[in-house]
C-alpha cells in the first residue's frame, strides 16, 4: 500500500544548477519515487539568472515566494514579464525562458512540473530549436 511522505527541509534533494540558480527538490523521483510530479524551490542570487533554456517534456508552474525580477521569454528572450512575490507563472513545454533577479534580495521560486524527470535544453537567444 502506498504511503504519504513528509520531507523535512533538511532532507531536500540538491539538483543541478542552471547558471547561478540553485534548485532543491522536496518531491522528486529520487527522493520519494514520484512518477508524474516534481516540486522544488529555486533560488537566484541578486543580479544573477538561470541559463536560457526550455523543457522538452513538461509544463511548469512557478510561484514567486520572495524577491522580484524579470522572466525573459521568447526565442530571442526579447520579452520581459516583471515578477514579484505573490506572482504565478505558467511555462508550457518548449517555451524558451530565463528568470533574472533584478531585486535586492535572493529571488525564491517554487517550481512544480508534471513529470518526475525533466529534459532541459540550454540555449542561446535565437538558437532555441
Amino acid at each position: 500500500m502506498a504511503e504519504c511522505r513528509l520531507i523535512k527541509s533538511n532532507e531536500l534533494e540538491v539538483e543541478i544548477s542552471s547558471g547561478t540558480m540553485t534548485r532543491l527538490a522536496g518531491v522528486s523521483q529520487g527522493l520519494v519515487g514520484s512518477t508524474g510530479i516534481h516540486l522544488a524551490i529555486a533560488t537566484i542570487p541578486v543580479g544573477c539568472s538561470s541559463s536560457p533554456h526550455y523543457h522538452v517534456n513538461c509544463e511548469s508552474a512557478i510561484y514567486v515566494v520572495k524577491g522580484k525580477g524579470r522572466f525573459m521569454i521568447g526565442e530571442n528572450l526579447d520579452k520581459a514579464l516583471p515578477m514579484e512575490a505573490g506572482d504565478f507563472l505558467y511555462v508550457p513545454a518548449e517555451a524558451v525562458h530565463q528568470p533574472v533577479n533584478d531585486g535586492d534580495e535572493p529571488l525564491e521560486l517554487i517550481v512544480a512540473r508534471n513529470t518526475a524527470v525533466e529534459i532541459v535544453v540550454e540555449t542561446e537567444p535565437g538558437k532555441a530549436h
